[in-house]
């Protein structure tokens, strides 16, 4: 499934403000104060004494079958799995303990202004990029220049829409200006990948696809057979690794990242020992084909891992820019013919729980009817609301008793025949004789055995859905120019909602081709309460802007949820690597490997 750009930062306000200005500090908490002191030595999830060396070898978390560029931030192409996050440092970073903190990395500390309008960080003296050359406040704003300019993806200009500009006060000291106050902007500007003004010798951006990138990460690029493979070399030098955010981090003197073609060849190459972790979203393979020989000798072990992340978004996406979904009936109908508990129960051994809303699993989550102060939000906006939207939160259809299928699918016959649809001759057809049939894409053949369950409830109703599976790369362009009707996304969570929510249900992002609004959200409200999560100063202020959007956006049935894991499930080779003896909570399985884990020697 395609996961849309997701940038969050991880800084936030903790000095004192005096006369128009911050103390500079260490760290930054968007709400609150810091986990960790200034004078903390380590995270407490890594093992400070971890042994450096060996390798990591890994899959591509990519569904590009290749890769043709080393240029990770360019619209066009695949770039190879997790070069970002192994060659760029940024100004901050993030733990994975908490869900909105950052720590110094590049800046040595940061300061916002009282006036929230500016946030000023101080470069390390010892940074270092990959050339030997220092971490200068110029390349800090270069790379913001490069990043919102015309040959990057869509979705930096729209999270970073609210920056004014970037001023080099002198060679290690750099001011973002804000167009206006928001808490947010200091994480989301500190998290941002910093490269070099050397990186492309001054080529236009979209020409940089083959040169090696020149970043500051604790990796490089070391040996490659280029769109098949690639192996990252740990840099023995790397500037960081003695600050306590690197302690015990990135253990490993080689990443190497092979590509297999589909996921069975991908399980083979498991059991046959060809790599060291495979983490599976496939609740059938994870219960019947993750056995063998390697398995009984436990060589390999399977393990699932708890996590407290949020539970995302994963849906069915409804492209409403197609005239037969406009209708938020049709949508509705859609949504009741899927019978989520019998496929829970058939296909997926119990594995999953169903997705609700866009903020499951995090202090935005919705429930019961809107409080006074979301009602104030949504009052004058009342004739662009959804219908329900000021009645109780959706809950998904469900077909357990008392409930049933054939209950939710005259329902939505129902709801059909209110926006103009009925059955003739076994076909569902409009006013006009056209017939109600909608095609799904996908990148992967293996996909249809989870819809066609869907697609044989949809019959019942008189509607065709048309399974159309295509490679990787056409996906990928179809999806860019919301060339579909309805797709499967697995949208990533946050506790920590801003300006990425304009990328994803933004009108102006509706009509940006490359945006991450798939489902072609043009709605007033949404924009309005997108911004009053933007802007909001406290707490206080921002749950209710956060409940009031996800009831327009559950009630507008732009997505059809789907179901998420509250576990990592990963098979791993326990006999060459070894794990920390803590489990942060809010890490993605590949993350905690890459970051935390280590070889063991033979």
């Amino acid at each position: 499934m395609h996961i849309p750009l997701k940038i969050i930062g991880f800084v936030a306000l903790t000095g004192a403000l005096l006369s128009g200005s911050a103390w500079a500090e260490p760290a930054y908490a968007l709400w609150g104060s810091p986990k960790y002191p200034a004078d903390f030595a380590h995270f407490d999830y890594v093992h400070a004494q971890a042994p450096k060396g060996g390798a990591l070898r890994l899959v591509s978390n990519s569904r590009a079958s290749t890769f043709d560029k080393y240029n990770p931030f360019t619209i066009k192409g695949s770039a190879p799995a997790y070069l970002s996050q192994l060659l760029f440092d940024s100004l901050l970073a993030g733990s994975m303990d908490e869900t909105a903190t950052g720590y110094g990395l590049l800046a040595e500390d940061v300061s916002v202004a009282a006036d929230r309008l500016s946030a000023t960080f101080r470069l390390r003296p010892q940074a270092r990029f990959h050339n030997g050359e220092p971490v200068l406040a110029e390349d800090v704003k270069h790379s913001f220049d490069t990043l919102v300019g015309p040959h990057t993806s869509p979705g930096y200009k729209t999270l970073l829409i609210d920056v004014a500009g970037v001023d080099v006060l002198d060679a290690r000291t750099v001011r973002f200006r804000f167009k206006a106050p928001n808490r947010e902007l200091p994480l989301t500007v500190g998290s941002l990948p910093i490269f070099s003004r050397a990186w492309g010798a001054g080529k236009p951006f979209d020409q940089v696809v083959m040169e090696p990138p020149i970043g500051s990460g604790p990796y490089r690029i070391g040996p490659v057979r280029f769109g098949k493979d690639i192996t990252y070399v740990r840099d023995p030098h790397y500037w960081a690794k003695d600050l306590p955010v690197r302690v015990g981090t990135f253990n490993f003197d080689r990443v190497e990242i092979n590509i297999y073609k589909d996921n069975t060849a991908k399980l083979e190459a498991l059991k046959a020992g060809e790599f060291d972790v495979m983490r599976f979203f496939s609740a059938g393979d994870w219960a019947r084909r993750v056995n063998g020989k390697k398995f009984n000798s436990g060589e390999l072990v399977k393990g699932e891992f708890a996590h407290q992340l949020p539970t995302g978004f994963q849906s069915y996406v409804l492209n409403t820019r197609k005239p037969h979904l406009q209708d938020v009936r049709v949508r509705q109908a859609l949504g009741l013919a899927l019978d989520y508990e019998w496929m829970n129960r058939q296909m997926f051994y119990g594995a999953y729980q169903r997705v609700n809303g866009i903020f499951g699993h995090t202090p935005c989550e919705t429930t019961g009817l809107p409080t006074p102060a979301e009602q104030q939000l949504l009052a004058p906006y009342a004739h662009d609301l959804p219908p329900g939207t000021l009645g109780p939160m959706t809950v998904p259809p469900n077909t357990n008793p008392p409930g049933s299928l054939r209950a939710n699918l005259l329902q939505a016959r129902t709801l059909l025949q209110q926006a103009g649809w009925t059955v003739q001759g076994g076909v569902l057809r409009n006013a006009q004789g056209q017939a109600l049939e909608l095609e799904y894409l996908d990148s992967n053949e293996g996909g249809l055995r989870v819809v066609a369950p869907w697609q044989r409830n949809l019959e019942k109703l008189g509607i065709r859905l048309r399974y159309r599976a295509v490679d990787f790369a056409l996906y990928q362009q179809r999806l860019q120019k919301f060339d579909f009707d309805i797709t499967s996304i697995a949208y990533q969570g946050t506790n920590n909602p801003g300006q990425e929510l304009a990328d994803l249900f933004g009108s102006q992002a509706a009509d940006q081709e490359d945006s991450g609004n798939f489902p072609g959200v043009k709605n007033p409200a949404v924009d309005a309460l997108i911004d009053k999560i933007v802007t909001a100063r406290t707490q206080d202020e921002l749950l209710p802007a956060c409940h009031a959007l996800e009831r327009v956006i559950a009630h507008g049935h732009y997505l059809i949820p789907q179901w998420y894991a509250s576990t990592h499930r990963m098979a791993y080779n326990a006999w060459r690597l070894a794990m920390p003896s803590v489990l942060p909570p809010y890490s993605t399985g590949e993350d905690w490997v890459l970051q935390t884990w280590w070889y063991k020697k033979q």
